[in-house]
């Protein structure tokens, strides 16, 4: 296949806002995808979110980014535990696409998790900002689909406001949102949703101490979801979302004592409560017609307030 250069033509940079154009080359994907592993482990090693900055944004900065903050305060010299992340077999799904943001799809295994595969999106928002990762999300193989791509192998993106899937991908987070609040029909089961809606309720009713639940949808900026046409006519959708879980415990009770990393995120003091806030990044296959099924979901304590 010819590569090819995004800064080879200067009618790229010229009419990049309207011209169809595949987001990267695959080389440059590769080398995108180098970069990314290697500030994160540096990160990871030196608990020190500064050295991959550059490289995470949206979602995973945000869960990363915290978890990196956490582990400092509990390991000022570094993660005692670090391990290399490896990222092997890639796999890249390319779109072409008019605007900004441009977009790839890496998929991945990895020396950690098993033998789920590592689905990270890559974004940018010009010619000369550095890729970064906004999703990450981690699935089992038999759930990655198949893409629709031209003669070309370029892959198709799917607007936010698209009617021919279940689902517009603009509404999945707001949908995903209101389901985990009152359920109903339009999501597949899972572990992502009706899994997660049976736990939610086994951790409310616990004597003495009530959970409260708020979710809610995050679409804007970094943070807008981004869908790859499926060869079946579907999507799949990557979307952010944001909950808190209030813990409140009852007269003459206390709330559970939280584990050294929630400590690190938490302001005041936990007398009668505590709340946490949360961000999660899921994938979903939404199809042309059916319920959508939530592949996969990571979720970060981003803060925490005691009262």
């Amino acid at each position: 296949m010819t590569a090819l250069s995004l800064t080879a033509s200067g009618c790229v940079v010229v009419h990049g806002e309207r011209e169809v154009l595949p987001a990267t080359t695959r080389a440059e994907a590769a080398e995108a995808l180098k970069e990314f592993t290697a500030a994160y482990n540096a990160a990871d090693k030196a608990y020190d979110s500064s050295l991959d900055a550059d490289r995470t944004t949206g979602a995973l900065a945000d869960i990363d980014g915290a978890r990196l903050k956490a582990g400092k305060v509990n390991n000022p010299d570094g993660n005692p535990s670090h391990a290399p992340l490896e990222l092997t077999d890639a796999k890249f799904t390319i779109p072409a696409k008019a605007g900004w943001p441009r977009w790839f799809l890496a998929d991945t295994a990895a020396n950690k998790g098993g033998d789920v595969r590592w689905l990270l999106v890559f974004t940018r928002d010009a010619l000369d900002d550095p890729w970064e990762v906004a999703y990450l999300t981690l699935v089992s193989p038999d759930d990655v689909p198949e893409f629709k791509t031209d003669k070309d192998g370029w892959a198709e993106t799917v607007p936010a406001n698209s009617t021919d899937v279940a689902v517009a991908p603009g509404e999945l987070s707001q949908k995903y949102a209101t389901y985990l609040k009152d359920g109903g029909a339009g999501f597949a089961e899972g572990p992502h949703t009706t899994g997660w809606r049976d736990t939610r309720k086994q951790k409310s009713v616990r004597p003495g101490l009530a959970t409260q639940y708020i979710d809610e949808p995050l679409v804007n900026g970094d943070y807008a979801p981004l869908a790859l046409r499926t060869a079946d006519g579907g999507a799949l959708v990557f979307f952010t979302t944001r909950h808190f879980e209030k813990q409140t415990a009852a007269a003459g009770a206390t709330v559970p004592t939280p584990n050294a990393d929630v400590l690190a995120l938490t302001s005041g003091e936990i007398r009668q409560s505590l709340t946490m806030e949360f961000v999660s990044n899921e994938v979903a296959l939404d199809p042309a017609d059916g319920p959508v099924e939530v592949l996969g979901r990571i979720q970060g304590l981003t803060s925490a307030k005691g009262e």
